[in-house]
């Protein structure tokens, strides 16, 4: 992730570009008409600002954990951000009793499950499972392990990199974010097969 100058706030990570088109599409077709979307560990602010502007009928609420995150997601906010797309919240995905926001009508969480201690999708899991209501979609997107898929060269390289940088990271296996997810009343919906090796994951509060 790299910052413009250094007088400037604004974070760029160069994947946003690559990817929040595919993301938008499964967007569309899976959250709900109106309402608050809540993202989870949103990093720069870049795809917070791509889908509040291409879905103004949605309010989206950034949040992550990283003062210089926000500071980065305030700063797109500012400088060209549309007006539903709401100020940053300091959020920990691990501390579901401390979220600032307990209800909203979708969640979706991008890339943070494999660069984030296991407690952190724990977290999410339990947060969703309370602050959406029936129907309600929790949308992820990020590198997984399957059973039964061979991990792809260029993911296996990643995962013995996040695993060198922490011992806490790493791809997560599906099933066992699904068992956790279902742990908390959500349901699994057809996984959605995306650029680079990556999966769009839509969970559904029952």
């Amino acid at each position: 992730m790299t910052k413009a100058d250094p007088g400037d706030a604004r974070r760029h990570a160069p994947a946003t570009l690559r990817n929040r088109a595919p993301i938008l599409d499964v967007l569309r077709a899976v959250l709900p008409p109106s309402g608050l979307v809540l993202e989870i560990a949103s990093g720069s602010g870049e795809h917070a600002l791509h889908f509040a502007a291409a879905l103004p009928a949605l309010r989206w609420q950034p949040s992550d954990p990283d003062p210089q995150a926000c500071a980065s997601i305030a700063a797109w906010r500012e400088a060209e951000g549309p007006a539903n797309l709401c100020a940053p919240l300091a959020l920990d995905a691990s501390a579901p009793d401390t979220w600032p926001v307990r209800r909203a009508d979708a969640m979706v969480c991008i890339n943070m499950i494999h660069i984030s201690p296991w407690a952190a999708t724990l977290g999410l899991m339990e947060g969703a499972g309370r602050g959406l209501a029936e129907g309600a979609p929790l949308v992820l997107y990020g590198p997984y392990r399957r059973e039964g898929v061979a991990l792809a060269p260029g993911n296996a390289a990643f995962d013995a990199d996040l695993k060198a940088r922490d011992p806490r990271w790493g791809l997560r296996e599906l099933e066992t974010v699904a068992d956790a997810a279902r742990a908390q009343g959500l349901t699994l919906e057809p996984v959605v097969e995306m650029p680079a090796n990556n999966l769009c994951v839509v969970f559904r509060r029952v």
